[in-house]
């Protein structure tokens, strides 16, 4: 019902929503002799802002045509090398002639970006994208909107989600690099162990995990303890909606990806409240670059896909109620996952210092686990300064976190053919679980 109710809410408000835009045209037409003054401009603002909180944010553009490498433009294809229902593997491929003229001659890593499914579409990591670009092949997963998959292609679950990333390594070819950002830290690690466990050709040279909940026990945050607080039952009642005509997916049962951003937002709630008055003021001011910005921020935050029960459930369940993974029971297809077979795959895991949805810790704890591998292939940062989405976008990770993560997959790479028997131990500073 409570979808029902969204979607009705958003066509009652068509009508507001067209005067809104057209009252923003009249008063910003340079045909208006009115359009400079002070009034004019009040009733632009107020339009454009009525206009942009009640329209439909679909799935952003990912606007990478190009990349600049060693000062020179690179032109850039996104193109899909795989999909099914639920997913697309994309591969932003580089234009051969103009790597040349930017003095790339070499064969360049292969990089597996799996893109978080927990609300925002894999857009959000285009700054990721770009920076990986200046060094490598880069693919990522771009996950459906589950409210545009029909019934008939049956269920998607947290073990799917496990089998989807092998799958895509696979499409890589022999030993590529992966690197989870958030949510997929847990399912990215699973994958990884049950390829080494059967020694695949194309389990991963490395795997780098982002601001993820590997073990959501440590240093919890209010996202953990939500989790911890409510029963399971609560989340199944209370979440779970039933996806309305006229979508692909109607009649299935999802998360809905605007309760999420309703739970994001209700976090920072005064935070995106100033974000909004300024925003006005800025229109008010005459202020376009500003205003341009904010605009930019909150198309891709507002954008925002379903998830299906049965992934969000097991999601809750795995990985935030019962943590699986870290007490060593998570079961897939009837085998225990084992990080502790995992013998020549390099770790890196990067963490926030001031992140509020995976604490510092919860990433780290993918060291502990991997008992197996040589302290020479394993590397834990912290960054100072950043938040959440700060480890994964922004000046501090182009600047400060991406030439380590670069760094350390270059050192993987160069060893994968050639590595000796090394010491085994673990990462220090590690917490311990209760």
């Amino acid at each position: 019902m409570l979808y029902s109710l969204y979607e009705a809410g958003y066509y009652a408000a068509t009508p507001m929503r067209l005067a809104a835009l057209a009252a923003r045209e009249f008063w910003s037409s340079p045909l208006n002799p009115a359009a400079e003054t002070e009034m004019a401009r009040r009733l632009y603002a107020g339009s454009d802002l009525f206009a942009n909180l009640t329209r439909r944010y679909g799935k952003p553009d990912w606007k990478l045509d190009s990349v600049e490498i060693n000062g020179k433009a690179v032109r850039v294809r996104a193109q899909t090398e795989w999909s099914t229902a639920w997913c697309k593997l994309t591969h932003f491929s580089r234009d051969m002639a103009d790597l040349r003229r930017a003095g790339k001659t070499a064969l360049e890593p292969a990089v597996l970006i799996v893109a978080p499914l927990s609300g925002h579409y894999a857009t959000l990591l285009r700054g990721t994208v770009e920076a990986f670009l200046q060094d490598h092949e880069v693919f990522i997963t771009e996950w459906t909107n589950a409210r545009d998959v029909p019934m008939l292609e049956g269920r998607f679950d947290f073990h799917d989600y496990i089998d989807h990333i092998r799958e895509a390594l696979r499409h890589l070819g022999p030993r590529p690099h992966v690197v989870a950002v958030c949510q997929p830290g847990p399912p990215v690690l699973a994958a990884a162990s049950l390829m080494a466990e059967d020694g695949e050709e194309c389990r991963p040279a490395s795997m780098t995990f982002m601001g993820s909940p590997i073990d959501a026990r440590l240093s919890p945050t209010v996202t953990n303890k939500l989790a911890e607080d409510r029963p399971f039952a609560w989340f199944e009642s209370n979440m779970i909606k039933n996806v309305p005509p006229p979508y692909l997916g109607f009649g299935r049962r999802v998360y809905p990806g605007f309760v999420q951003l309703a739970s994001f937002m209700s976090m920072n709630l005064e935070k995106h409240q100033e974000a909004h008055r300024n925003y006005l003021s800025h229109l008010m001011d005459g202020d376009g670059d500003s205003a341009d910005k904010h605009l930019e921020f909150y198309d891709e935050y507002l954008s925002v896909l379903d998830l299906t029960e049965e992934f969000y459930l097991q999601t809750i369940d795995v990985v935030f109620q019962r943590y699986l993974l870290p007490k060593g029971e998570l079961m897939h297809d009837g085998r225990r996952v084992r990080p502790e077979r995992i013998t020549d795959i390099g770790l890196m895991t990067v963490e926030g210092e001031n992140d509020d949805i995976s604490g510092i810790g919860q990433t780290q704890a993918a060291h502990r686990l991997c008992l197996s591998l040589p302290i020479e292939m394993k590397e834990d940062y912290i960054q100072p300064h950043v938040g959440h989405y700060g480890v994964f976008n922004g000046r501090r990770f182009r600047d400060e976190i991406y030439p380590r993560v670069r760094g350390f997959i270059r050192r993987m790479e160069d060893g994968v053919h050639a590595r000796k028997p090394a010491r085994k131990s673990n990462v220090t500073r590690l917490r311990t679980a209760p």
